[in-house]
């Protein structure tokens, strides 16, 4: 940080001193660049502690100038409604859903991959959340002892900490699966945090709901699917246990992968192509760091290349095109519940 600017950690703290002591109900603080909680869910006052992936984080006050800094816990957040607490959002894979577009809109992003920890610090968050333990790390963002060093507390996405092992050079390995209880329970938190629990618990019915109608009746036993979400060099496909894992399970189907706990291991295509899938799942991603990003790019190269163009999902073109970010643990993990189910229904492949 630039000592030109009177020392950044210490102004950004007075800044949050300033700011900590918000008024209940719907009167802040003017000043904090805020708006004012609806009546029933206006703040208590009283703090809020999480025993969040190994840590205690305390939250004072309820947020008023939150940064989200992965997509996943953007879109929790504009579901529960708190775009007007939100100050920036950042690493994005794929466009918001268009029933959050307008609350997105409000919200500014701070850059489509990670922003810089000098960028979060400039719009004076009071909260930080991300969806992956590499955003509060080391080439991510920042540590998250950072951001405590100036008194913001910080969540991670138990998704990415229960039950995973984030100890090697990739994404993860998975000591247990990943059910959609700990996408609830991220919700739950979140909602604590923000005080609107009444809000996360019409959020979990809703994404309940739409489960239990997707997967109504359905029975996909025997059916192999790969997950397939990006980079046609050294592609990268959905190990068992992660959220590809989530929606296979709920449909009775098999992941062709489903002998590797590896979050997202990179496979060679002779090795996919013994595999020989019944449905390939798509990864339909608008990002540009890796090869291969949207569905189009990877259509084009299975129908082109020799050792895939035989397979039996690439000849029958049983593609289900699913954008990225619902191949990761969110909520966004139940639209790829829908859609898988809908293609193996249209495939016939559904009893």
């Amino acid at each position: 940080m630039s000592p030109g600017r009177e020392g950044t950690p210490v102004l950004f703290a007075r800044q949050l001193r300033r700011c900590a002591p918000l008024l209940a109900g719907a009167l802040l603080l003017t000043g904090c660049g805020t708006t004012a909680a609806t009546q029933d869910d206006a703040a208590s006052g009283g703090g809020v502690t999480l025993d969040n992936c190994g840590e205690k984080v305390r939250v004072e006050h309820t947020p008023r100038r939150a940064v989200a800094l992965d997509q996943g816990s953007a879109e929790i957040m504009l579901s529960l409604g708190l775009e007007d607490r939100m100050v920036g959002t950042g690493t994005w894979t794929n466009p918001v859903p268009k029933d959050l577009a307008k609350a997105n809109a409000k919200v500014p992003r701070l850059a489509d991959r990670y922003p810089s920890f000098e960028k979060v610090l400039g719009t004076e968050p009071d909260f930080a959340a991300a969806s992956f333990t590499y955003t509060l790390g080391k080439g991510g963002v920042a540590p998250r002892a950072e951001f405590e060093k100036l008194g913001v507390p910080t969540y991670l996405s138990p998704s990415d900490c229960a039950g995973k092992d984030n100890g090697g050079d990739g994404d993860g390995v998975r000591t247990k699966a990943l059910g959609l209880d700990v996408v609830y329970g991220e919700i739950r938190d979140l909602a604590r945090v923000f005080d609107v629990e009444k809000r996360g618990e019409k959020l979990i019915d809703k994404l309940k709901s739409r489960v239990s109608t997707a997967t109504s009746g359905i029975d996909a036993h025997g059916v192999d699917v790969l997950y397939w979400f990006a980079n046609s060099d050294s592609p990268y496909m959905a190990g068992c246990c992660g959220a590809p894992g989530v929606v296979t399970k709920e449909l009775g189907a098999r992941n062709v992968f489903d002998d590797t706990r590896a979050e997202w291991p990179q496979v060679n295509w002779e090795t996919v192509a013994d595999r020989d899938p019944d449905v390939l799942v798509i990864g339909d991603l608008t990002r540009r760091s890796q090869s291969a990003e949207s569905a189009a790019q990877k259509i084009r190269f299975l129908e082109s290349n020799p050792v895939t163009k035989h397979m039996t999902a690439v000849k029958k073109k049983r593609y289900v095109r699913l954008s990225g970010q619902a191949m990761n643990p969110t909520i966004r993990t139940v639209d790829g519940v829908e859609r898988v189910a809908a293609g193996l229904r249209e495939f016939g492949l559904a009893r």
